[in-house]
C-alpha cells in the first residue's frame, strides 16, 4: 500500500511538472521568438533592444520586490497566471511597434517576469523536496532531475519559436541579407557607431501580412498558455498552509526579504555567475543573430540557427540534470565555463561568411550547451543553497539574471560586438571563481558540522556538490 501511495505522488508530481513546463513552453515560445528578432526587425534608432533592455530594468526592480509578496498571497500558480498575461501584452503591441507601445509592453513584461520565474522555481523546488521527503531519496537529487525536466522541455521553446519565424519568414522573398558590398562590417567588427557614420545600411523586410500572421501565432501561444495553467496545474500544499498563516506575517516583512537574503555572502558572491546567465543570453539573442546571421544569411535563417542552440539547449538540460548526482555540480560549471571561453575565443578570430555555412550552426550549438549549465545547474543550485528563503533566493536570482540581460541589450548599439566578448568573457571569469569560493564555503561548513553522520546531512543541512 505504501509502494502504491508512493507511487500515485510521483505520478502527481511530474504531471505538474509537466503541466507548468509545458505551460511556459508555450509561452516562451512566443517571448523567445520575438526577443531573437528584435534587433534584426525592430533596428530603427535601436528600437529593439531598448525595448528589452528597458524589460529587464523593469524585470530586475520586480524581482527584488514583486515574488515575495505575490508567491505568498496568491500562491505559485496565480502569480505565474497574472505574470503570463503580462507577456501577451508584448506579443499584441509589436504589431504596432513605436516607442510608447513596445516600451510601456516592456515595462509590463518586466514587472511580470520577476514573479513568473520566481514562482516557477519555487514550485519545482517545493515539489521536489516534498516527493524527496515521502520517497527517502536525497533532495538535492530529486530537485535536479526536476529542474533538468522542465528545462529540458521549457528551453526547446527556442526551437518552436524560431521554426514558427523561419517558416513564416521564408513565404516572403523580402528577407534577404545585406548586399556583398556591406559584409565587411559583420562579425565581432561590427561596430554601431562606424555604421552610422558609413550611412544607413538596411536589410530588406517582411510585408505586413507575413508580420501579421507570425504575431498572431505568437499571441495564441501565450493564450493558450495561460489556459493549460488555469485548468492543470494543481497548487502546491505548501501555498495553501502560507496563505492560511499570512496574517502572522506583516506585507513588509514579504518586500524585505529579498534585501535581506543579500546579507548572506553565498548569495553575494553568486551574483557575478548568474548576470553571466543574463549576458550571455542577451549575447545570443542580440549580437550573435543581428552581426553574425542576419548580417550574412539574412533574417530567414535567424531562426533556423537559432534552433540548433534550442535542440542542444534542451538536451543538454536533461542530461546535467540526471548527470549532476554521478559528477557533481563543479565539474559540470567548469564544463559551461570552458565553452563559454571558448566560443568568445571563437566569435572574436571567426569572419563569418557565406563559404562557412555550418560553423553559424556549430557556434549557436555549442553555446546552448554552456547556457544550459547556466539554466539547470545554477537554478537547482540556488533551490539546493537557499532552501529555507526559496522566494527571496530565486528573486535575487531573476534580479541579477535581468541585470545582466538589461547591461547587455543596454550597451548593444553603441559597443562594438569585440569589445562586447572581451566584457563577457571577464564576467565568466570573474562568475566562476567566485562559484568556487561558495563551493569552499559549503564543503568547510559541512566538514565542521556536528550533524553530518555516515547516513548523510540532515535535512536543511549544507549539500555537498
Amino acid at each position: 500500500m505504501f509502494k502504491t501511495m508512493k507511487c500515485s505522488m510521483c505520478n502527481e508530481n511530474l504531471k505538474n511538472i509537466l503541466v507548468l513546463s509545458f505551460g511556459i513552453l508555450l509561452l516562451y515560445t512566443a517571448y523567445m521568438g520575438l526577443q531573437t528578432l528584435q534587433s534584426s526587425l525592430n533596428k530603427i534608432e535601436g528600437l529593439g533592444v531598448a525595448s528589452l533592455s528597458v524589460m529587464y530594468v523593469a524585470l530586475s526592480i520586480s524581482s527584488l520586490l514583486l515574488p515575495p509578496l505575490l508567491i505568498k498571497r496568491i500562491g505559485c500558480k496565480w502569480t505565474i497566471v497574472v505574470s503570463m498575461f503580462c507577456f501577451i501584452s508584448y506579443s499584441l503591441c509589436n504589431f504596432y511597434p513605436s516607442w510608447p507601445t513596445l516600451i510601456i509592453s516592456s515595462v509590463l513584461v518586466g514587472l511580470g517576469g520577476g514573479p513568473l520565474w520566481a514562482a516557477k522555481s519555487t514550485y519545482v523546488t517545493i515539489t521536489g523536496i516534498k516527493y524527496a521527503e515521502t520517497s527517502g531519496k536525497i533532495a538535492k537529487d530529486v530537485v535536479n532531475q526536476y529542474f533538468g525536466i522542465f528545462f529540458m522541455i521549457c528551453q526547446t521553446c527556442r526551437v518552436w519559436g524560431n521554426l514558427i519565424s523561419s517558416l513564416i519568414f521564408n513565404l516572403s522573398h523580402n528577407s534577404g541579407g545585406l548586399d556583398a558590398l556591406n559584409q565587411t562590417i559583420c562579425g565581432a567588427g561590427d561596430c554601431p557607431v562606424e555604421q552610422s557614420h558609413s550611412g544607413n545600411i538596411t536589410s530588406s523586410q517582411p510585408s505586413k501580412t507575413i508580420l501579421y500572421t507570425l504575431l498572431g501565432s505568437y499571441t495564441g501561444c501565450g493564450i493558450l498558455a495561460v489556459l493549460m495553467i488555469i485548468f492543470f496545474l494543481d497548487q502546491a500544499h505548501t501555498e495553501k498552509q502560507n496563505r492560511e498563516n499570512q496574517s502572522e506575517t506583516s506585507i513588509c516583512s514579504y518586500l524585505l526579504a529579498s534585501f535581506k537574503q543579500l546579507r548572506d555572502k553565498r548569495q553575494c558572491l553568486l551574483i557575478p555567475l548568474t548576470m553571466l546567465s543574463g549576458f550571455e543570453q542577451g549575447f545570443i539573442a542580440s549580437d550573435f543573430t543581428k552581426s553574425y546571421v542576419t548580417c550574412i544569411l539574412g533574417l530567414k535563417y535567424v531562426g533556423f540557427v537559432i534552433i540548433c542552440f534550442g535542440v542542444t539547449n534542451s538536451i543538454c538540460a536533461a542530461i546535467f540534470g540526471k548527470l549532476t548526482q554521478y559528477t557533481g555540480r563543479i565539474p559540470l560549471f567548469l564544463l559551461g565555463a570552458a565553452i563559454n571561453v571558448g566560443c568568445i575565443i571563437g566569435f572574436l578570430t571567426w569572419r563569418p561568411h557565406i563559404g562557412n555555412f555550418a560553423v553559424f550552426f556549430i557556434m549557436s550549438g555549442l553555446w546552448g550547451i554552456a547556457d544550459a549549465v547556466w539554466q539547470t545547474l545554477l537554478s537547482s543550485l540556488y533551490g539546493v543553497l537557499f532552501e529555507k528563503n526559496k522566494e527571496a533566493a530565486f528573486a535575487n536570482f531573476s534580479l541579477w539574471e535581468s541585470l545582466g540581460f538589461a547591461i547587455a541589450f543596454g550597451y548593444s548599439s553603441f559597443l562594438c560586438v569585440y569589445v562586447k566578448l572581451y566584457i563577457l568573457m571577464c564576467v565568466v571569469v570573474i562568475g566562476i571563481l567566485l562559484y568556487g569560493t561558495v563551493e569552499y564555503i559549503e564543503h568547510t561548513q559541512l566538514r565542521n558540522s556536528p550533524h553530518v553522520t555516515e547516513e548523510g546531512p540532515k535535512e536543511n543541512e549544507a549539500i555537498p556538490a
